[in-house]
């Protein structure tokens, strides 16, 4: 599959995959910066953003999706970043193809298998019935009734577009995620892989835990783990700066 993407700035090559119901746009801001210093890479997974849509849909796939972006783009000694879903098509890729990459960087997910805990997102999502709304406004009126956390709501509505005049669609493959779900949550494969690694966690996030760090280590035996104090899961987002510092300390370490 041929993935969109967005390129910025020159030198050593550093690729950024997105999490779930995200795209590269979520990375423009921290892209633009990192793009004064490396070749930064913005992609869309697939059944995300702008890349084409597929009933197909696991972190195998998205490993040899962006196995293809490499080869196409001719990238070989790259840094890879994945954040959350991202991270585990990260993980995977890393597992596959240790010779591409020169370091890993993982932020927010582990190597562990997830319990469900996206249903009040997907009831949302699947109550916005986007072709029945007539504006941004009323989709975004519907989704307040499930979601409360407006930082949330919006980079769900962020992938509302006008398919066409007067029809509003989600730019992700919402059915087939949906579907995808458990699969999506999985645990990693239990593959080693001692490339320098990266995983930076937020605090407030439950998603990588003081007892997660020996199963992480088994993995990944040649891995860091740091912590980003009072943020949560979009760690990026919420200390850019911060963020920002501890994947160019790794990259340049």
């Amino acid at each position: 599959m041929e993935l969109h993407f967005k390129k910025i700035g020159s030198g050593q090559p550093l690729v950024i995959l997105h999490g779930l119901f995200g795209s590269s746009d979520n990375w423009q801001t921290l892209g633009k910066r990192f793009g004064e210093d490396y070749e930064v890479y913005l992609v869309d997974q697939r059944n995300h953003g702008h890349s084409p849509h597929s009933s197909e849909f696991s972190y195998e796939l998205m490993a040899h999706d962006l196995y293809g972006f490499f080869r196409e783009n001719h990238l070989y000694d790259a840094v890879l970043l994945g954040h959350s879903m991202g991270g585990k098509t990260a993980m995977q890729f890393a597992q596959s193809n240790p010779d591409l990459l020169e370091k890993l960087i993982v932020a927010d997910i582990g190597v562990k298998g997830y319990p469900m805990h996206h249903g009040p997102i997907l009831e949302a999502l699947n109550a916005v019935k986007p072709n029945e709304r007539k504006s941004r406004g009323e989709a975004d009126k519907v989704m307040s009734q499930y979601i409360d956390d407006p930082g949330v709501k919006q980079f769900l509505l962020k992938n509302l577009y006008w398919k066409e005049k007067g029809l509003l669609d989600w730019r992700f493959n919402l059915e087939v995620l949906e579907r995808e779900m458990p699969n999506i949550l999985n645990a990693l494969p239990e593959i080693q892989v001692n490339i320098p690694t990266l995983f930076i966690r937020g605090e407030k996030s439950n998603y990588i835990l003081d007892d997660d760090f020996d199963q992480i280590k088994e993995r990944f035996p040649n891995s860091d783990i740091k912590t980003i104090k009072d943020v949560g899961h979009w760690l990026h987002a919420e200390a850019p700066d911060e963020f920002y510092d501890l994947v160019v300390e790794m990259i340049e370490g």
